[in-house]
């Protein structure tokens, strides 16, 4: 009897063995490799030119039309640079694809084919101001909060079945635009105003600092900082713009890090806190070597985050000739690389290749990468 349990107690284990075995068969035995993906090919029914032309300022519009564009990826997020979203170009201009999700360029690929089926997504602009001139049309979703004209197709399942990828066609090669070429304010992308709007293009010979002849300024940087992100960004009492000549910004953006040592050196210790006519909230160093009241901890006032900074440079010598603002983000990988100081100081030119763009009117562009950025010698 003895010897029977213990032969049945023997077969009922070998049994569970083979049976956690089948369960975990992939495991032991390899996963099926993943299907390949298979590029697709569609028919574009309109240029990119052809439906930012259709935008009307201020009235974003959520399209109920079977258009499709097509276009090759001319961005990537690798460096940090362009976040969540990627720019695709064809002959008439470019466009940004608002996708909310990070690692794009793991899924679409510089010099890929892209389609975008435009059927209830939503046509907008960002960086319009009135009585400065356009931003850039761009492909989102509806923002339900209408903070902004397109927000970003946050779910997989509204980014598979709108955008969709074919075929690598090789990397975009960037045109090289003359000052004549450059954008007005008003301008859009479309041959019939700006075909190189939204493209890769590359611009020779600029030169660090732009004089602003209308307000009799000499611009260097640009930075926007907040006391309180997560209040009213659009608030005076919010906002500090760190701008002008002597902003002692000499890298191309700022990280936590760097924002922290600009802010604690001094060096805006004597700008304004608010907008341009609306400075009734004392300065920058009003806020510094605060007491919290409630660990008797020294603080400051002013938020701690990376930020975006625009460099300004003109076409000609001495701030002369048509200003383009190099946008960098403060979440780059190359945000606190130092500016040559014989560029800053006019001594060196640059050459510059990116995506032009337009905001407020002002002509920026932004890089992919920080070697896309050429001293003259």
């Amino acid at each position: 009897m003895k010897k029977i349990l213990i032969f049945a107690a023997a077969l009922l284990t070998l049994s569970s063995c083979q049976s956690l075995k089948e369960e975990f068969q992939p495991v032991w035995g390899g996963y099926d490799n993943p299907e390949e993906e298979v590029p697709v090919t569609m028919n574009a029914t309109h240029t990119i030119g052809e439906l930012a032309a259709m935008y009307e300022t201020g009235n974003p519009w959520t399209i109920d039309q079977n258009i499709v564009i097509s276009g090759i990826v001319s961005t990537t997020d690798r460096y940090g640079n362009f976040y969540k979203s990627f720019y695709i170009q064809d002959e008439t201009g470019g466009m940004e694809i608002k996708l909310g999700k990070n690692g794009l360029y793991n899924d679409y690929l510089p010099g890929q084919r892209v389609y975008v089926s435009c059927r209830d997504l939503e046509l907008g602009m960002y960086g319009y101001k009135s009585g400065s001139g356009n931003g850039m049309v761009q492909i989102g979703f509806h923002d339900p909060s209408e903070t902004y004209e397109t927000s970003y197709l946050e779910s997989s399942m509204l980014i598979d079945t709108h955008v969709f990828k074919g075929e690598i066609e090789g990397e975009v090669e960037p045109v090289v635009v003359e000052a004549a070429d450059l954008p007005g304010s008003n301008d859009i992308q479309g041959l019939e105003s700006c075909p190189y709007l939204g493209k890769l293009v590359t611009i020779k010979n600029l030169w660090y600092s732009w004089y602003d002849s209308k307000y009799k300024d000499l611009n260097e940087a640009f930075a926007l900082l907040y006391l309180d992100s997560n209040q009213d960004k659009k608030a005076s009492k919010n906002r500090i713009f760190i701008s002008g000549e002597n902003t002692g910004i000499t890298t191309w953006a700022m990280s936590e890090e760097k924002m922290d040592e600009y802010l604690t050196s001094g060096i805006w210790d004597n700008v304004n806190i608010g907008n341009a006519n609306d400075y009734n909230y004392g300065t920058v160093g009003d806020y510094r070597d605060k007491i919290n009241p409630v660990n008797g901890q020294t603080y400051y006032g002013i938020e701690r985050a990376p930020a975006s900074v625009s460099q300004y440079f003109s076409t000609e010598q001495e701030g002369k000739g048509t200003c383009v603002q190099i946008r960098t983000s403060g979440y780059c990988r190359f945000a606190d690389r130092e500016i040559d100081p014989a560029i800053l100081n006019g001594e060196k030119s640059i050459n510059i290749t990116g995506i032009l763009t337009l905001y407020q009117g002002k002509i920026q562009v932004t890089v992919n990468n920080i070697t896309d950025i050429t001293v003259n010698e």
